[in-house]
C-alpha cells in the first residue's frame, strides 16, 4: 500500500529547508591581484574548502566586473603597479559604497598609503601586512562574512536629503551600526535603488524637483521598491505638517532635531519590531 503524504507538511518542510539554506548563505569573496597570483588562487581554494565562495581575478576592471555580482567582500593585493592604475582604485571605492562590501588590503605601508589617498580609511575593513599570516586572514574573512551575511548581516539604510551637511551628519551617526547609502535628491535615490537593495529609507519631506511625497509615490508604484519601509525626515513639527505626513502612511516620521542616540534607538527598535 502506498504511503500517504501530508502535502502541506511536505511543502512546509521544503520551505523551511530553503529558508535555512538562505540563512546559512556563506557569502562570496573576490580576491584581486595584479597578476592573478598563486597566493591569491591558494587563498581562494582554502576559502572554497571551508565552504565560502571565492574567486581570484586579475586587477582589471572588466575582469572584476564579471565576478563582482553577489560578492560581500573584496581582498585586494597591493603592488607598486597599482599606483599607475588609480582608475581601478576609484572603481573599487565606488563598488564598496554601492554594494556595501567590505575591503581587506594586503601589502606594504607605502602601497597602503597610496590607496588611502583615494579610499577613505573608514571604508577599509582590515589591513594585512606582508609577510601574510594566511590563517589570520582566513579567520578574519570568516568572521566578517558571519557578521555581514544571512540573518546577522547589517541592515542597509538609504538616507535621502538635499542638505549635504545634514546627509553627511546622519551618515556619520549610522555608519557604525548600519550599511549606509546616501542620495542628495529623489532621482539619485531612485537610481541607487535600481542597483542596490535596502532595508529602510530615511527620506527628506521637503526637497526641490521631486519632494518626499513624490518620491514615496514613485517607490509605491514600482514592484521592486513598494515593500521598502520609509521614514520621513522633516524640519517642521507643527500639527498640519504632521497630519499631512501621517496621511501618506510612512513607517514613521522623524524631526531633524533628533540627536544621534535617539535616532539609533528609533532604528534599532524598528528593526527589532519587524524581525
Amino acid at each position: 500500500m502506498d504511503k500517504e503524504y501530508d502535502l502541506d507538511g511536505l511543502l512546509s518542510e521544503i520551505s523551511g529547508t530553503v529558508q535555512s539554506m538562505a540563512a546559512q548563505e556563506p557569502g562570496k569573496v573576490v580576491i584581486i591581484s595584479q597578476s592573478n597570483s598563486f597566493l591569491a588562487k591558494s587563498i581562494a581554494a582554502k576559502l572554497e574548502g571551508s565552504g565560502i565562495r571565492a574567486i581570484a581575478v586579475q586587477a582589471v576592471i572588466k575582469e572584476i566586473e564579471k565576478q563582482i555580482t553577489g560578492s560581500n567582500l573584496i581582498l585586494l593585493f597591493l603592488s607598486d603597479e597599482l599606483e599607475s592604475m588609480p582608475e581601478l582604485v576609484v572603481y573599487l571605492k565606488d563598488m564598496i559604497h554601492e554594494k556595501q562590501q567590505g575591503l581587506f588590503l594586503i601589502g606594504d605601508p607605502p602601497q597602503e598609503a597610496f590607496v588611502k589617498k583615494i579610499i577613505p580609511p573608514s571604508d577599509i575593513t582590515e589591513v594585512f601586512k606582508r609577510p601574510l599570516n594566511i590563517e589570520a586572514l582566513l579567520a578574519k574573512v570568516s568572521g566578517y562574512l558571519e557578521e555581514n551575511t544571512g540573518e546577522k548581516r547589517k541592515k542597509t539604510v538609504l538616507v535621502v536629503d538635499d542638505d549635504v551637511t545634514y546627509l553627511r551628519t546622519v551618515y556619520e551617526w549610522l555608519k557604525g551600526s548600519y550599511h549606509v547609502g546616501m542620495a542628495s535628491s529623489g532621482m539619485q535615490a531612485i537610481s541607487y535603488l535600481a542597483r542596490n537593495k535596502v532595508d529602510l529609507i530615511l527620506l527628506d519631506y521637503e526637497m526641490p524637483i521631486a519632494n518626499g511625497p513624490q518620491v514615496l509615490s514613485m517607490l509605491k508604484s514600482d514592484s521592486e521598491t513598494v515593500q521598502i519601509p520609509v521614514m520621513f525626515l522633516t524640519g517642521h513639527g507643527d500639527k498640519d505638517r504632521v497630519l499631512s505626513i501621517v496621511g501618506l502612511n510612512p513607517a514613521d516620521y522623524l524631526l531633524k532635531t533628533i540627536d544621534r542616540y535617539a535616532l539609533l534607538k528609533k532604528l534599532n527598535d524598528f528593526f527589532e519590531k519587524n524581525k
